[in-house]
């Protein structure tokens, strides 16, 4: 039996939802179709977020060989597998639960490939990096689906990708504090999450509908992005009879210039000129690019 409602007044500063932003389906790659929340027109970025797409991609559609500088990319499987590979020699295959935390640096190119038949799908959330993070070497954080952490309370089942929830600690090291939790709430439960005050924190719902903020709120079905107030926490009810399955995102603001252009993100313009030109002539991170394809690219070209 799920506990009697609690108001979100439990948490000294409760936050609420202060925005709210539909992911509208749009085509990204090579023939992949994404739905876009943080990163379009009405949610350029969220402090230290820069992207959020859930992706459903079916063979032989995928993301052939890009580059990245300047952040991080979480990719996180809901359904599927994906094959990734890069020009440093990395090579592997998520699958459903999985995640890989890639630290792009200063420089990583590299190739995203659906692994099996029908649709795969999954969240890929850029994280900025401070300054002085953005010129580090790439590295990788993966964890297969049993390696994430998870519990189940009272009807709220939390896996754990990064940061704390019900007691419980992902061993994933953000360079950008940063918490990222799955949460699934049976129907009639509800959830009270602390934040940290001073960190942006937004809901993405994957799958039902939850009420946010407040136990008299409207509930907000699949595919809103829902952008939080500051506060120390939020409340979710599940009011509808069927599963409601969300993401929660929080991380410390940088507050420091943003500059994109497409795949690098920097502070200054002349950084991003550095970027294009670091790439077209293989320096500065992107020397391995100069002879490097992907197998994915080399088996499109055969």
């Amino acid at each position: 039996m799920a506990e009697p409602e609690r108001a979100s007044s439990s948490f000294k500063k409760p936050r609420h939802v202060v925005k709210k932003v539909l992911a509208r389906p749009q085509q990204e790659g090579d023939g992949a179709f994404v739905r876009r929340s943080i990163g379009r027109m009405e949610l350029k970025s969220l402090d230290p977020f820069l992207l959020l797409d859930e992706f459903s991609v079916t063979a032989p559609a995928g993301f052939p060989d890009h580059p990245h500088r300047g952040f991080e990319t979480v990719t996180y499987m809901l359904q599927g597998a994906f094959m990734h590979q890069d020009f440093a020699g990395h090579k592997g295959t998520i699958r459903t639960g999985d995640l890989q935390w890639m630290t792009a640096g200063r420089g990583i190119i590299h190739s995203e490939f659906p692994a099996g038949e029908g649709a795969q799908k999954g969240l890929q959330l850029w994280i900025n990096l401070s300054a002085k993070d953005k010129m580090i070497e790439p590295r990788y954080q993966e964890l297969q689906k049993q390696d994430v952490k998870r519990t189940e309370k009272d009807g709220v089942e939390v896996r754990v990708i990064a940061g704390e929830s019900l007691g419980i600690k992902s061993p994933v090291y953000t360079r950008t504090p940063t918490m990222f939790l799955d949460f699934t709430l049976k129907p009639g439960a509800q959830m009270h999450q602390p934040i940290p005050e001073s960190w942006n924190a937004f809901v993405y719902i994957i799958e039902g509908e939850a009420v946010l903020g407040d136990a008299k709120n409207a509930p907000v079905t699949a595919h809103y992005v829902l952008v939080l107030s500051r506060g120390d926490g939020i409340s979710v009810w599940n009011k509808s009879q069927k599963p409601v399955r969300f993401v929660l995102i929080g991380g410390q603001p940088l507050n420091e210039p943003v500059v994109q252009y497409g795949p690098f993100v920097m502070n200054t313009q002349a950084e991003i000129e550095q970027a294009i030109e670091d790439y077209h002539y293989s320096r500065n991170g992107f020397e391995k690019g100069k002879q490097w394809k992907s197998q994915a690219h080399q088996e499109a070209h055969d």
